[in-house]
């Protein structure tokens, strides 16, 4: 009975945070049309983290209940399930068009930014001052987007504000909030009851339920044709998660994982390089690498069950 209950309340929250997401997006930025901001602040802002909201609700709760595998496991495996999963189902769609501009620049960041990560976890701890490293760079980073007039490859959701978009956005945040902490709580009765550990759970389960916002606008942007935005919206998505998320969770608290997120970390360092080395041939990700890179997801996934 206890093993039914988790699961529903594991989906149920999933829901929770999809929709969620899904309001706070779409109310955030009518508010902030009406208010005068501009389509490029919304689409750095409100559209980037309103997508990775999940991530950080989960992330988040799950350090403060000090359960830090959960919280780097769904950082990790939601970013190998992005450019893995997503992304290499897309491309078996369609052909996903990349650039220069989302190999040279966002995609070597990526590559850059999970580089660190792993100096980072080298001791199996993200202490403070490294996350508050990571947040300064996503900072930087936003402020040279910013600087450039740039966008992250977001789609802004244009529209006229009404009353009712304020009751969506506390609608929304409080489906984040109660959807995070629901998640982790069935996630880790689940871990219990099959006898494996928060880790797998977190890489598996939780991350490919917290990535549902990426999948569901990856694979919208694929079928009405804007190529760029699904291979960016990913990228763009990684990137908040290393170093928003990861970073505000630790240097709110302190983050000790196990030794299989180090082995994890070397895994999504690859599959990065090999992501972004697919972008830049014939600049588009074809089908066939589409299905190299969903194989090699699934791959991943039969090894960190097995190795539990």
């Amino acid at each position: 009975m206890e093993l039914l209950n988790d699961s529903i309340i594991l989906l149920l929250s999933i829901a929770a945070l999809w929709q969620g997401a899904v309001w706070v997006v779409d109310s955030a930025s009518h508010i902030a049309q009406r208010l005068g901001v501009s389509e490029l602040v919304i689409g750095l802002t409100i559209v980037a983290f309103g997508t990775s909201a999940p991530e950080f609700a989960v992330t988040l709760t799950a350090a403060f209940q000090g359960q830090p595998n959960l919280s780097v496991g769904n950082v990790v495996g939601s970013n190998v399930f992005n450019i893995g999963f997503i992304l290499g189902s897309v491309a078996i769609i369609r052909a996903v068009k990349t650039s220069s501009k989302l190999v040279y620049r966002d995609g070597m960041i990526l590559i850059v930014m999970s580089v660190l990560l792993l100096v980072f976890l080298w001791d199996l701890t993200l202490i403070r001052w490294e996350g508050f490293v990571l947040l300064l760079l996503l900072a930087a980073y936003l402020l040279f987007l910013f600087i450039k007039k740039e966008t992250l490859e977001e789609e802004v959701p244009l529209g006229e504000f009404h009353w009712y978009d304020i009751l969506k956005l506390i609608g929304g945040l409080v489906l984040i909030l109660s959807g995070g902490h629901y998640l982790v709580e069935s996630a880790s009765g689940l871990a219990r009851h099959f006898g494996i550990s928060e880790w797998v759970i977190a890489v598996t389960i939780v991350a490919a339920g917290t990535s549902t916002p990426e999948l569901a606008t990856s694979f919208v942007a694929a079928v009405k044709g804007k190529h760029g935005l699904s291979a960016g919206n990913l990228i763009g998505s990684n990137l908040f998660n290393l170093l928003g998320v990861l970073g505000l969770a630790a240097f709110l608290n302190p983050l000790h994982v196990d030794a299989a997120a180090f082995r994890d970390l070397f895994v999504l360092l690859g599959l990065v390089i090999i992501v972004v080395a697919m972008m830049r041939t014939g600049w588009k990700i074809s089908r066939g690498e589409g299905i190299i890179l969903v194989l090699l997801n699934l791959l991943w996934l039969i090894r960190v069950f097995y190795s539990n």
